[in-house]
C-alpha cells in the first residue's frame, strides 16, 4: 500500500487517517516490529526466542525453555536489563502526542508470554501437571509486563495502556474459563488497575473465541476490547455490542479471514458500513479496524472500500499521500 501511494511505510497510517499512534514495548515487538525481507530470515530476541519469517509473518522456531526442567525454568532470567531500550521504542510515537491518541502496547502479558518461552504443548502440560510451576512462571511474565508499564508511564504521556494475552481459538478458548480465572485473571487485574491508576484507558487484545470471559474483562476494568474476530464462535460484533456495549468499547470486527482477501469491493463496503452503523447505533463506543493484520494478498481496492465505508475516499487518501510527498521534498531541500 505504501508503494502504491509512493510514500515511506512509516507515513502510511497518516495517509490512511489513523487516529491512534502506538507501538510494542514487550515481546510483540520481536514478532511484529522486526520485519524480514524474505521467508527463512530470522532473529533471536532478548528473551532467547528465535523468530523466522514464514509465509510472510514471523513465527517462533525456537522456544528457549522447551527442554528445560522445572528447576531450570524457575531460574530463567527475564531481560530486565533491556527495559530501558524496549521502552525507548515509544519515543517516535510519543513525539506525535499533539496529533494522535497515544498508546503503549505491553503485550503479551502473562499466559501468552509463558508459552512463547516454553512452547504451547509443554506449557499446557505444565498447567495440568505442575500448576504451581506454571503459575509462578505466569506471575513472572506479568511482573515483567508491569515493569514495562511502569517505565512507559513514567517516561511518556499516554492515552491508553494496551494489554494483550491470546487465549482464544476459532471455536473456543485455549484454556478453560475456570483455569483462566484462577491463573491469568488476577495478573490482568493488577495490570489494568495500574493503568487506571494513571488515568489511562485500558485496552485488551485477544484473538479468537473468548466470549465466556468478556464479562470478566469488564469486571477487571477493561475499557476497549480488540480485535473481535467475527467468524469465531460467540464473537458476532453486533451481539457483543448489545450485551456489553454499555461497559465496553470495541475495536476491530472487519473480517480478515474471508471478507477482506476474498470479497468484492462492493461487498467489503456494504459489510463494513453495516458494521459501523450497528456498532455506533447508540452514538459511539466503536473504533473501526480490521480483526487482525490485513493479509498481504488482500486486493488494494478492498482496502480502499473499507476506508470508504468510514468516510475516507480513495481520492482523499491519494491527496494525503501527495501532501506527505511534498512535505518530505521540502524537508529534503532544506537539508541539502
Amino acid at each position: 500500500m505504501a508503494d502504491l501511494l509512493e510514500i515511506p511505510t512509516q507515513y502510511l497510517s497518516q495517509a490512511l487517517g489513523d487516529d491512534i499512534a502506538m507501538t510494542w514495548v514487550n515481546n510483540n515487538y520481536a514478532m511484529e516490529g522486526i520485519v524480514h525481507e524474505k521467508d527463512g530470515d530470522s532473529h533471536v530476541d532478548e528473551w532467547g526466542i528465535r523468530w523466522t519469517r514464514m509465509d510472510g509473518f514471523n513465527q517462533i522456531t525456537h522456544y528457549p525453555l522447551a527442554d528445560a526442567s522445572h528447576d531450570e525454568m524457575l531460574s530463567y532470567n527475564f531481560p530486565e536489563n533491556k527495559i530501558d531500550a524496549l521502552v525507548r521504542l515509544m519515543e517516535p510515537v510519543a513525539a506525535k502526542e499533539d496529533q494522535f491518541f497515544i498508546g503503549c502496547d505491553v503485550s503479551p502479558c502473562a499466559f501468552e508470554m509463558f508459552w512463547r518461552l516454553r512452547g504451547m504443548e509443554d506449557s499446557m502440560v505444565d498447567i495440568k501437571t505442575a500448576p504451581q510451576v506454571a503459575e509462578e512462571m505466569i506471575r513472572r511474565c506479568a511482573d515483567f509486563t508491569m515493569l514495562l508499564s511502569q517505565a512507559a508511564c513514567q517516561r511518556f504521556k499516554l492515552d491508553w495502556l494496551w494489554l494483550g494475552d491470546d487465549v482464544g481459538g476459532q471455536h473456543g478458548m485455549i484454556l478453560s474459563p475456570s483455569t483462566w480465572r484462577s491463573m491469568i485473571k488476577p495478573h490482568l487485574q493488577r495490570l489494568a488497575d495500574f493503568g487506571r491508576s494513571k488515568g489511562l484507558y485500558v485496552a485488551f487484545h485477544s484473538c479468537g473465541s473468548i466470549r465466556p470471559i468478556i464479562g470478566d474483562l469488564v469486571e477487571i476494568g477493561i475499557d476497549v476490547l480488540n480485535p473481535i474476530q467475527c467468524n469465531c464462535k460467540g464473537m458476532d460484533p453486533l451481539e457483543l455490542k448489545k450485551e456489553f456495549g454499555k461497559d465496553l468499547a470495541f475495536m476491530g470486527g472487519v473480517d480478515t479471514q474471508y471478507l477482506l482477501p476474498n470479497a468484492t469491493p462492493a461487498q467489503v463496503y456494504e459489510t463494513t458500513a453495516r458494521l459501523i452503523d450497528g456498532m455506533t447505533a447508540d452514538g459511539g463506543g466503536y473504533i473501526l479496524a480490521a480483526s487482525h493484520t490485513v493479509p498481504p494478498e488482500t486486493p488494494d481496492d478492498n482496502i480502499f472500500a473499507m476506508y470508504a465505508a468510514a468516510g475516507l475516499s480513495r481520492e482523499e487518501i491519494f491527496d494525503r499521500a501527495a501532501g506527505i510527498r511534498n512535505a518530505l521534498k521540502t524537508i529534503f531541500r532544506r537539508t541539502e
